[in-house]
């Protein structure tokens, strides 16, 4: 992106949300248009493929803090039209004094090593007309979803993904030029990408025409990919899912995002799981919990019952005199840890009241019935509402 660009370009109005939306706001208006936009839905379809480019990118800035402040900071500086394509305003209605030096005050902003706002900065306000060296533009990062059953993401999976997005050309190895030449430093900017010219009391500096801010000509162009060193392509990417990934967890994975322009480093890809819920268990935390229906006379006299793992079965002990509703702890089978270990299995027994009983059950409940008020035996005793 060139200097220009990042002043100019409205990515809030881009993701369609208010410049103070909060990071999920930005990330669910991104997901959406993602979706929406996303070539494999839009096969054949130029304008939806661009208007994804530019969605990728506005998130790829928002998304991220450090840069997002950087982009508001710069966009606040020039609000008032001091930058624009006339130029700087200058005099005295309030222009920059002589002495002010800002690229000296920004140059070491946080993310100029990202080319953000140290580096636009530093361009804009180059009083000696120093030339910085021109880095390769990295790719954007691509934000990708995948679902998983509950067990597959308790337990840790492998899963393919299957992707369109550009990447680089398998022709010309991502350097854009025909296979058996090189591009050539371009000679107007001495392959740093941008031009200065002196205006009033500073050096404004801006893409090079020539090279369009590349650094360098490339005068046989990859029939493949026309010169730009990408090609968008499906591609499946094998992704290992860890033990004990969460619904809504982000998993990064570095360089498989969209490729950077002539060789320059690819992004990143983030892969978003979703995880679909289980019959049988549920999850708190690393503890994984389950229901146990049990009958009133299991609870009385104690038993042992078998209940599903993971990984098989285990053998959970009820005690004799067990409460409906209480939570029996087995350690160490629940989900995996990442540092090693696992958590812990949740039991709760849960009463399974009979809906029909024969005569000989209803004659045995009635006499243990009698016995029981005859033990003296009250359920309702220091009830507070007896």
């Amino acid at each position: 992106m060139s200097q220009r660009e990042w002043i100019e370009k409205d990515f809030y109005k881009e993701l369609g949300v208010s410049s103070g939306a909060s990071q999920d706001e930005i990330k669910k208006a991104y997901r959406k248009l993602a979706r929406d936009l996303h070539p494999d839905a839009n096969p054949g379809d130029t304008k939806a493929e661009e208007r994804f480019k530019t969605v990728s990118e506005a998130h790829a800035v928002l998304s991220d803090p450090a840069k997002r402040k950087e982009y508001d900071d710069t966009r606040k500086l020039f609000a008032g039209g001091g930058y624009g394509r006339g130029g700087f305003g200058g005099g005295a209605g309030g222009g920059f004094s002589q002495e002010f030096n800002l690229g000296d005050i920004f140059g070491g902003a946080a993310g100029a090593a990202d080319g953000g706002l140290g580096d636009l900065l530093g361009g804009l306000f180059n009083r000696g007309g120093t030339r910085t060296s021109s880095r390769p533009r990295r790719g954007s990062d691509v934000e990708t979803e995948t679902t998983l059953g509950f067990r597959e993401a308790a337990q840790g999976v492998t899963v393919p993904l299957r992707m369109t997005s550009p990447s680089p050309c398998t022709t010309c190895h991502g350097s854009g030029a025909k296979p058996g030449t090189s591009p050539r430093v371009c000679p107007i900017c001495n392959g740093t990408g941008i031009v200065s010219r002196n205006q009033g009391a500073f050096g404004f500096s801006e893409p090079c025409d020539e090279c369009r801010g590349s650094g360098s000509i490339i005068d046989d162009p990859c029939l493949d990919c026309q010169g730009s060193g990408i090609q968008n392509r499906t591609r499946t990417i094998t992704v290992r899912i860890p033990p004990g990934v969460g619904d809504g967890q982000r998993i990064r994975l570095a360089g498989q995002g969209e490729a950077g322009l002539r060789g320059a480093p690819s992004g990143d890809l983030y892969v978003t799981v979703h995880v679909s819920q289980d019959k049988v268990f549920g999850r708190n935390g690393d503890d994984l919990t389950l229901v146990l229906p049990v009958s009133y006379s299991e609870l009385v006299l104690g038993t042992t019952v078998s209940v599903p793992t993971l990984d098989g079965r285990v053998g959970v002990k009820v005690p004799p005199g067990t409460a409906d509703g209480r939570t029996l702890r087995v350690r160490g089978r629940g989900v995996p840890k990442r540092g090693g270990g696992a958590g812990d299995l949740l039991v709760t027994v849960k009463v399974a009241v009979p809906q029909k009983l024969d005569n000989d059950a209803v004659e045995a409940l009635k006499r243990y019935q009698e016995a029981e008020r005859a033990s003296g035996f009250d359920p309702r005793a220091g009830w507070a509402g007896a």
